[in-house]
Order: C-alpha cells, then structure tokens, then sequence
C-alpha cells in the first residue's frame, strides 16, 4: 500500500522571539516493511535544514531561525511503500521465555529493559499488573497479546486528559488517556517482566470500517517487544490492534522523550500555542521514479549548540 503524509504544525509566539534551535522527527523510517519514497520538510520563515540520524536511527532534521519572529510553520509531507508484515504464529513453542532470556543478554538490549523517563515502575502499576495478571505464563506472544487486549479494555481513549509531561500515573488514576499513555503503560509492565520494550511514534491511516479509537487527525504512538524467533514485533493497545500495513513508523526510543515530532529552545520571554494537522491518505501509484529519495550518507551526531546558548534560552518542548 502507497500512503500520502501531510504533518503540518504551526507555532504562534505571544511575543516576537529570536535566535531559535529546532530538531524535528517527522521522517519516516525505511526499514522493516515500510520504504520512505519521498520527504519533503519546509518552514515558514524559511531557513536552511539539515539532517542526521541518532542513536536509535531516527532521522532528525535541525534547522535555527536566527531573526526575530513571532510564527513559525512546519510542514513534513512524505510519500511511503508500506507491505503487510510477515504473519505471526498463534503461539511461540515451549521454552520461548528461555530463548527470550538468552536474547536479552546481549548488551544492545539493555536500555529497553530499564526504567525511563516516562515509563517506569510506580504503585500504581503494580496495582495494574496485579489486576492483569501480568506474570510470566504461557509463551511471550501469547501474553503479549492479551495484555494488548486487557490494557484496551481496561482504559477509555479521551484526548486532553493528559499532556505531552504527564507521568503514566495521571492515565492509571484516571483511567483514561490517549496512546502515549497507553503505550507508556505497557511499555512500563513489559520491562517488568523483562521483556525489551521499546515506543514507536508515527501514523495511523484510518478506515471507516475499522472504527479505530485514535484521533485521526492527529500522530500516533504504540509499542514494539522484542519476541525470540520474530524480531520486533508491534502491538497498539489503543485500537487493540497488531501492528499492521495501516502502521507507518517514523521514530522509536526508550519513550517518548527520545522521539518528540518537535523540540526546541528559542531567546526571549514568550508563551506559545501549538496547533496540528496531520492527513494521511492512501495512494495507488509510487511517485515517478525522478521524484524518489536518493541514497544520504549521515553523520552520527549532530553538533551540540553552543553552551553558552543553552543557558540563555528558554527550553520548548511540545507534542503533536
């Protein structure tokens, strides 16, 4: 399936600001099932951007406005090949939990089994976890998927419940959220368990016929679990779904601190609003073979802003 994203998101300033840094991870992913065919990223004012890859793999673009401005637009527009995944067995065979372990030694796991920013162990996820019965039985998968389920039902979907800083003890006392919450929470009883869990920010294309719970107007987020046998494999607990060809990945981290679409710091004493639109639509045709993304090379950091100028900017951070 062919996909057209359209990610547009508009900054207004209650005063006019200067000397901004922005990094932006609005790029989709090529890799697993899913091709980026063509990106396109511009700003209004229009400044020169740039782009590397992180640590994860993530593309971030990077870009600073150096006059004074009181808007700044952003508007990502990616054209993507996505294929439906491999199928998944109904159950992993005897002594995957084993198996799982012997992965997990491998120090390149390490950091998606800790406790992060926003996904750690509280009481009351504990609470949860009892709840659930959130131990380790039957296979991975199997539980894995009933988690998925349990954590759907468990929870209703609100927007603006919570905000993009809201730790996961603001959804678990609620009991309602959006899938940054959801995903966090799961992530969180996922590590406890010992199983590599890692965030997925991206899009969703949504159909009538799905009756999907997620805004669609808007980003989304779910997770992946490393499972023996299968790689990473993706679970959204939002729309009690399995990660499909509907799903189209742009960035994944530890949680969501590691992938915010926008993050930036700016001079000057101002408040902000954030307005977003996302469209995504699907397409029959790939684009014409001259309009293709050519092959980057990328460098592996990009060079840390002055520190000095760290210190005089006020920090910025939003969520789309």
């Amino acid at each position: 399936m062919f996909y057209t994203i359209r990610h547009r998101t508009r900054f207004r300033y209650s005063t006019f600001i200067s000397e901004s840094i922005m990094e932006v991870r609005m790029q989709p992913r090529s890799d697993a099932n899913q091709r980026c065919l063509k990106f396109q990223l511009s700003t209004t004012p229009r400044t020169q951007i740039f782009a590397y890859r992180d640590y994860h793999g993530n593309t971030v673009h990077h870009f600073d406005v150096p006059g004074r401005y009181n808007k700044l637009d952003i508007v990502a527009e990616a054209t993507m090949d996505v294929q439906p995944p491999l199928p998944l067995p109904e159950a992993l065979p005897d002594g995957a939990w084993a198996d799982l372990d012997a992965i997990t030694t491998d120090e390149d796991h390490w950091e998606m089994l800790e406790p992060s920013h926003y996904a750690k162990p509280t009481l009351l996820l504990q609470k949860l976890a009892h709840e659930l019965r959130v131990e380790r039985r039957t296979d991975p998968l199997t539980l894995l998927r009933e988690l998925n389920t349990a954590i759907y039902d468990h929870f209703d979907y609100a927007p603006n419940t919570t905000s993009v800083d809201s730790p996961i003890d603001h959804a678990l006392q609620e009991g309602r959220g959006v899938c940054q919450d959801f995903a966090h929470i799961m992530i969180a009883l996922l590590r406890m368990l010992h199983v590599p869990a890692r965030y997925v920010s991206g899009y969703l294309f949504h159909r009538r016929e799905d009756h999907d719970r997620s805004e669609q107007d808007a980003s989304h987020a779910w997770i992946e679990a490393l499972l023996p046998g299968l790689g990473w494999v993706g679970f959204d607990p939002t729309n009690n779904l399995l990660v499909g060809e509907r799903h189209i990945r742009v960035a994944v981290g530890r949680d969501y601190a590691d992938v915010p679409p926008t993050r930036g710091i700016f001079k000057g004493n101002a408040e902000s609003e954030l307005s977003v639109g996302v469209q995504v639509t699907s397409t029959n045709e790939p684009p014409p073979e001259d309009e293709l993304m050519p092959m980057m090379t990328w460098t592996a950091s990009p060079p840390p802003p002055d520190a000095e100028a760290r210190k005089q900017f006020q920090q910025q951070q939003q969520q789309q």
